[in-house]
Parts: C-alpha cells; sequence; structure tokens
C-alpha cells in the first residue's frame, strides 16, 4: 500500500502528460527543403522578419511551396501554399506584406499579411486580387467589360516602400497599395494578335481596406480597356 501511494503521484504525471495534446513543430513538414534561390529571400526593412520559401518535389509535377515567416526562433506559415515560389514586398514599416504569387504561365495572385501579436497573419479573407478584380467589376465603367480568358494577373507597382513618390504622389506612408490589372481574352479579330486588358490600375488603403481610382490613373485606365496589339 505504501509503494502503490509513493508511486501514485508519478502515475498522475505520466497519465496527464499522455492526455496533455503534443506541440505543434515550428517550420516546414517533412520533405519540404529550404530553396537555395537567393531571389525567393526576403527580409522585413526593420530586420525583424525573415521569410524562407520550402519546396517538396513528389513527382510527376506534384510540386508543392510554402512560405515560412522566421522571427528570432519562432515560425509561421504564410498561406496557402502553393505550386509555385513567390515575390514579396514589405511597407516600410514593417507591418504589412504583400505577396505576388505565380499561379501558371503569365498569372498571377496577391495576398496581403499583417502583423497581429508580432507575427505576420492574412488580413483578409479573400486574395487582395480577388479584392481587386471584384471592384474592378463593380464600377460603372466596367461592369460589363468582357470576363478575360488567360494570362490574368494583379501585380503590385513597386513604390510601397516609399509611398508611390515616383508617380508624383503627397500619400502618407505605409498607407496605400497600387495594383495593376491585366488578362487576355482568348477570341480575338484575325488581324489582332492580343486583345484585352492592359494594365488597369486601382488604389487600396491598408487603413480602411477599401479601393478607389485616383484621378492620375484615369487617363491610363482609359486606354487599358481598349488595349490591343495589331498585326502588322
Amino acid at each position: 500500500m505504501t509503494a502503490f501511494c509513493r508511486a501514485a503521484p508519478w502515475l498522475a504525471l505520466a497519465l496527464t502528460l499522455a492526455a496533455a495534446p503534443a506541440l505543434a513543430a515550428s517550420g516546414p513538414p517533412p520533405g519540404f527543403v529550404l530553396t537555395d534561390d537567393a531571389d525567393l529571400a526576403f527580409t522585413s526593412p526593420d530586420g525583424a522578419t525573415r521569410l524562407e520559401q520550402y519546396m517538396k518535389d513528389s513527382g510527376d509535377w506534384d510540386v508543392k511551396w510554402q512560405v515560412w515567416a522566421r522571427r528570432g526562433e519562432q515560425m509561421t506559415e504564410l498561406k496557402p501554399e502553393q505550386g509555385y515560389g513567390a515575390g514579396f514586398r514589405f511597407t516600410s514599416d514593417s507591418q504589412w506584406l504583400v505577396r505576388m504569387q505565380k499561379t501558371g504561365s503569365g498569372e498571377q495572385d496577391l495576398y496581403l499579411y499583417h502583423v497581429e501579436n508580432g507575427v505576420f497573419v492574412n488580413a483578409t479573407r479573400k486574395s487582395l486580387s480577388d479584392l481587386a478584380w471584384a471592384y474592378f467589376y463593380g464600377r460603372p465603367e466596367t461592369k460589363h467589360f468582357a470576363r478575360l480568358d488567360f494570362h490574368i494577373t494583379a501585380n503590385l507597382l513597386k513604390g510601397t516602400e516609399e509611398a508611390y513618390r515616383w508617380l508624383s504622389v503627397n500619400w502618407p506612408d505605409n498607407r496605400y497599395l497600387v495594383i495593376g490589372l491585366a488578362g487576355e481574352y482568348d477570341k480575338h479579330p484575325k488581324n489582332t494578335v492580343m486583345k484585352g486588358l492592359g494594365g488597369w490600375r486601382c488604389r487600396y488603403d491598408l487603413r480602411t481596406g477599401k479601393f478607389d481610382v485616383p484621378e492620375i490613373f484615369a487617363k491610363q485606365n482609359a486606354q487599358a480597356l481598349t488595349w490591343e496589339v495589331k498585326r502588322e
């Protein structure tokens, strides 16, 4: 009886440990290898976050990529997993991050992340590109614009770090993103090489989560709606 009493606390501890949930491993699962491509490595302006991209090739064109943000010893996956590596841009305050994700030949999506409790998390439920396209097709002058077939891209214009000073604007720092939308039609006149949408621009407000089209984009946007390349 005495021996059992001495063993009981240890038995209780063992049962407690067995019932406790296992801590999740920090980092990619087995089979994912860190790429050595320097063009796929990114560090935030404040130096606190380093982005690491890992690839798993299961053969038969089954390739998967994961992006992990490392802050000290902590690693957080930037969802979603994709079939290609990605490019990234930070805002100058290191609080926002945009993922420029290739999805196929000449096609690209955008994802937006924001720092919460010291780690980057998805800032929007839908991809930033899906939101931009919804805004495009919801505007009066574009809601009847024919749906594009291929080479559908959402691009983040360079300049997030400098608040787009190169556009000759005086916008607040770390406030806006400028997105360009483009794509092509499969069917077009025989005398035309390409036809579609040629770089229509809009602005996304990081503070309010809303889109708009500044007047400085009006001329280019009008031309983008009639974009085509004629055969010579």
